[in-house]
């Protein structure tokens, strides 16, 4: 039982960083077309972000699952549901962190980037080396919430068919009838996000040097 459980984790970890990685830099992409002074793209963007974050995750999966089919008459079989979760899962944390980043660039005081200038820093050098950093201190409390949530939220895949650890979980105590699996399964999310936790919270004394 816990070797069928560690190996649908091993799924639901695939979930995990694939989505961290990908929508972490997507988000930056995102955040930049967001603070756009294109009216057009910022308003797009606005649009992507507001759906993203207005509508469920389950309802998104099953959308991008079924689109194919219903918008261009492909057919998809078992092997694009994990594509589907992938697919979904970025795009919509996508969105979550973009708003992230936004907030967190948006919250630097003007006279920071004027005293970079009047320094001779360039427009990159002062974003990298000056403004990043203190960026990164900030919003780390909020990116911390969102990782978390990403753990929990990787059990949604079973709703379009894909065997992560709470899917095997459930099976398990369907087929032995009893709340073991359940247990087990309920530990191993919560010793993940401990120490998720621990992470973060190392990687914000790291930054401590960095006072606002």
């Amino acid at each position: 039982m816990f070797e069928m459980l560690l190996q649908a984790y091993g799924i639901s970890m695939e979930i995990f960083v694939v989505t961290l990685v990908c929508s972490a830099v997507l988000g930056v992409i995102v955040a930049l077309g967001r603070l756009s002074k294109l009216k057009v793209l910022s308003g797009i963007i606005g649009v992507y972000i507001s759906l993203m974050r207005g509508t469920p995750l389950m309802l998104q999966m099953f959308a991008v699952f079924f689109l194919p089919y219903y918008a261009f008459g492909i057919k998809t079989g078992t092997s694009y549901m994990f594509t589907a979760v992938l697919i979904s899962f970025v795009i919509n944390y996508a969105a979550y962190f973009a708003e992230i980043y936004r907030s967190g660039i948006q919250s630097m005081p003007r006279g920071q980037y004027e005293a970079a200038e009047v320094l001779g820093y360039s427009k990159s050098q002062t974003f990298f080396r000056i403004i990043l950093p203190q960026v990164v201190k900030r919003i780390l409390p909020a990116m911390g919430n969102e990782i978390v949530t990403l753990v929990k939220d990787t059990s949604l895949a079973f709703s379009i068919g894909v065997a992560e650890m709470f899917t095997q979980a459930r099976a398990l105590v369907a087929s032995q009838r009893n709340m073991m699996p359940f247990v087990i399964a309920a530990a191993i999310y919560w010793v993940t996000c401990f120490v998720i936790e621990l992470v973060m919270r190392h990687v914000e004394k790291k930054l401590d040097y960095y006072h606002d």
